[in-house]
């Protein structure tokens, strides 16, 4: 059963950023948009339940920056090769969003670093990134409460590096060679949080949650309702994926789920074009620093975009397929606008979920798709809400590559006399 939580950034730079620099809309466009934002049915007004995005880490296949990570989805660039983690001869599909040369020096000391599944270490990196760029790095994280700091970053699938190994150790040498301390704690799901928060001294709310592709939307709603009913100032949030491994990939192959496009794999993920073939693999993660308007305000926080509110529900209708009919998703979708005091008509981005399968592209054939950095699971919503508030935050909207346009010829033929 899928979990549908719909995730709505709204942007501050119209009203509350320019309320802090003491300027004010000089257009009419801007000045509609900034009546509409401060005028909103039932939209909050208290700034301690009011919820601020101030920061956002990323470790993508485009690498750990967020706005090289922006700039490469704005080129129309392709983060997709083929897999030379291990042997894919075998395989129908060979190829996935793999990240290469990826590096936690200067966030993970050494020794645990050897232990840590990927996921984990995609987790802290992005994690201590977004403080950082919330201006929360360093000395700076000792002026915050620590006990009402608290963390979610979920993963969908779990540490399946870690397990995947100690299955082949077993296997091959035994149960003694299997590293038994550290196997059990290393391949927990909410590991990846309980580590961060470890390393940060952070004893607020710290739990992982497990939504499959949905998770790290369903982590931004639990993490911003934290904040909302007062028990927390500051939460870090979002999601983390590591599982181009032989088990998940051949799991996936024997789905039928991922594209076979060998011969060309920067085209292979194309949402809602007809020769589309399954979705490709993915990894990496997504964190975003999310406060309450006036925790931010009185650290002088930068502030980047507001979470508004949203939704979560269930369609209570296959393991893995969506309703065609997309009426649970409408009701989800309804629910979030209600929840954040938003009319339809103000909503003018949507980032849908669409992944290049047969099936789920169909119910999202209206909205907007991915195609460069793969089908990143439990990350998915993580990543794709940092391109949202890039989107918000500098006005440019990154292509869907891959969007093959075919002409029927014969409409375009005429006769000229004389030829």
């Amino acid at each position: 059963m899928q979990a549908q939580p719909i995730l709505l950034s709204i942007p501050l730079r119209v009203s509350l950023l320019r309320l802090r620099h003491h300027s004010f809309p000089t257009n009419v466009e801007s000045t509609r948009a900034f009546v509409m934002s401060m005028a909103a049915p039932r939209r909050e007004k208290d700034p301690k339940k009011r919820v601020v995005i101030t920061g956002m880490g990323v470790v993508s296949v485009f690498g750990n920056d967020v706005d090289t990570y922006y700039d490469k989805l704005l080129a129309g660039e392709s983060g997709i090769g083929f897999i030379d983690k291990f042997d894919v001869s075998e395989f129908p599909s060979r190829f996935a969003g793999q990240i290469r040369g990826f590096t936690s020096d200067g966030y993970i000391d050494g020794e645990n670093d050897k232990r840590l599944d990927d996921c984990q270490r995609y987790c802290i990196v992005a994690g201590i990134k977004a403080l950082e760029h919330a201006h929360l790095g360093g000395h700076k994280l000792s002026k915050i409460d620590k006990e009402r700091a608290g963390v979610l970053v979920g993963c969908g699938l779990g540490c399946v590096t870690v397990f995947s190994d100690a299955i082949r150790n077993l296997i091959e040498k035994g149960y003694r060679k299997m590293t038994l301390p550290f196997v059990n704690p290393y391949t927990i799901s909410n590991t990846g949080s309980a580590f961060l928060a470890t390393d940060l001294g952070f004893t607020g709310p710290n739990y992982s949650i497990s939504t499959a592709c949905a998770t790290s939307n369903t982590c931004f709603y639990a993490a911003a309702n934290h904040i909302r009913r007062g028990e927390a100032n500051v939460m870090i949030a979002g999601g983390t994926e590591a599982i181009i491994t032989p088990l998940m990939f051949g799991s996936f192959v024997m789905c039928r789920a991922l594209s076979q496009r060998n011969g060309d794999p920067e085209t292979a993920s194309r949402p809602w074009d007809k020769d589309r073939d399954g979705f490709v693999m993915g990894e990496g993660a997504g964190v975003l620093v999310m406060e309450s308007l006036e925790h931010a305000m009185k650290r002088g926080a930068p502030i980047i975009a507001e979470y508004l509110g949203g939704a979560v529900n269930c369609d209570a209708y296959h393991t893995t397929n969506p309703r065609s009919d997309g009426l649970v998703n409408s009701y989800c979708i309804q629910s979030s606008l209600e929840d954040a005091g938003v009319s339809s008509e103000e909503v003018n981005y949507i980032n849908a979920h669409a992944t290049s399968t047969l099936v789920g592209d169909r119910a999202e054939v209206n909205a907007i798709k991915k195609s460069m950095i793969g089908h990143c699971q439990g990350a998915a919503g993580a990543l794709e809400a940092i391109a949202t508030v890039k989107v918000i935050q500098t006005g440019w909207l990154h292509p869907t590559i891959n969007q093959f346009l075919r002409l029927n010829t014969t409409l375009f033929t005429y006769q000229v006399d004389g030829i």
